[in-house]
């Protein structure tokens, strides 16, 4: 979670009032670290939004869109994400001075990063029903073609979105405010123990248990499909070996996907649990700059996972860098990732 860091220009001194609103004081170099940050990030973002692209026209060039519902789904919010990062962080850099009715709603949707934490939230919710619906369709493989059907892959989709947006708005506009023209977001709480509080429900909900599901979820499924394999090499089946293989293979994509955001999403996370709790932490610290450009670079580097760990989408990509024709779907050439 981030304000807008210019908007602390004038401000000399950290005074803490009844109501808990923190006024930060920005020097010079934090000014600068501030706009060096904002640049960086909006290069990520637009890395990001081309990235995103090239692997969302894959998946849909391969057919996996439909058999890899939640992994489109993922891409799609990490697309999002990284739309609204140009956006936001191109309007911080113009530094405007709100006012009026027009800049209550621009603090409250833009500037105070709340679209942009919308797809970001969305996208750990998305994570987490990707590794239940592998570890049902592997560890529990009859029950989930009797229940996991079409419907259910949607509704969970349809909640990655709706809870993110319905969480965030909530939050945003109860910890935001325009204050002498400038946009203060997720720092504007009732009372310390509010802001307290949701800094730890955050680190957990956002984190920890996220990272719980991950573990059980990809630990149990890593166990099946190499009792399997074992199984079906000592019966020499190499059809149902073969099948293994390219299932495996996805299940190792989405597990560097998963690792990869428990590293990039730690300091950012940690940072966000400490200044919460009060212990004279600001977000205008410069190592709260570089815990959230990791953290957003976790954001233009999935793609690149996908490109170059599952098989369809590389070789989609591939034809396309190459300029040849994309390969068949049909062509015996082409396997596609069997989740049974």
């Amino acid at each position: 979670m981030t304000t807008d860091q210019d908007e602390m220009k004038m401000m000399a001194e950290t005074t803490t009032g009844e109501n808990g609103v923190a006024s930060t004081v920005a020097s010079s170099s934090s000014r600068r670290a501030a706009f060096y940050f904002e640049c960086f990030v909006l290069v990520i973002g637009i890395i990001g939004v081309a990235a995103n692209a090239l692997v969302l026209y894959a998946l849909v060039a391969s057919k996996q869109h439909k058999k890899h519902e939640l992994i489109v789904n993922q891409n799609v919010l990490d697309l999002y994400s990284c739309l609204f990062l140009i956006i936001t962080y191109g309007l911080k850099l113009c530094n405007i001075q709100l006012s009026g009715s027009l800049g209550y709603w621009l603090c409250m949707l833009v500037l105070n990063e709340n679209l942009l934490w919308c797809g970001v939230y969305g996208s750990f919710i998305n994570l987490t029903f990707i590794a239940i619906e592998r570890y049902l369709k592997v560890v529990h493989s009859v029950w989930s073609k009797k229940h996991l059907q079409k419907r259910v892959i949607y509704a969970a989709m349809a909640f990655a979105w709706i809870g993110a947006f319905v969480h965030m708005m909530v939050v945003g506009f109860e910890s935001s405010a325009v204050i002498n023209g400038a946009c203060f977001g997720f720092v504007i709480w009732k009372s310390p123990e509010t802001g307290t509080a949701y800094g730890i429900f955050y680190f957990l909900s956002a984190y920890v248990i996220v990272l719980m599901i991950f573990v059980f979820c990809y630990g149990n499924i890593l166990c099946v499909v190499r009792r399997q394999a074992r199984l079906m090499a000592s019966y020499g089946n190499s059809a149902q070996t073969q099948s293994n293989k390219i299932q495996l293979n996805v299940i190792k994509t989405m597990t560097l996907v998963c690792a990869f955001y428990a590293v990039a999403w730690l300091p950012e996370n940690i940072y966000f649990l400490l200044m919460s709790l009060n212990l004279n932490l600001s977000l205008l610290d410069r190592g709260y700059y570089v815990a959230l450009f990791v953290a957003f670079l976790y954001i233009c580097a999935n793609p690149f996972i996908y490109a170059t760990k599952f098989d369809p989408v590389r070789r989609i990509l591939k034809a396309l860098i190459l300029c040849k024709d994309s390969p068949d779907p049909n062509d015996g050439s082409f396997q596609m990732p069997m989740m049974t």
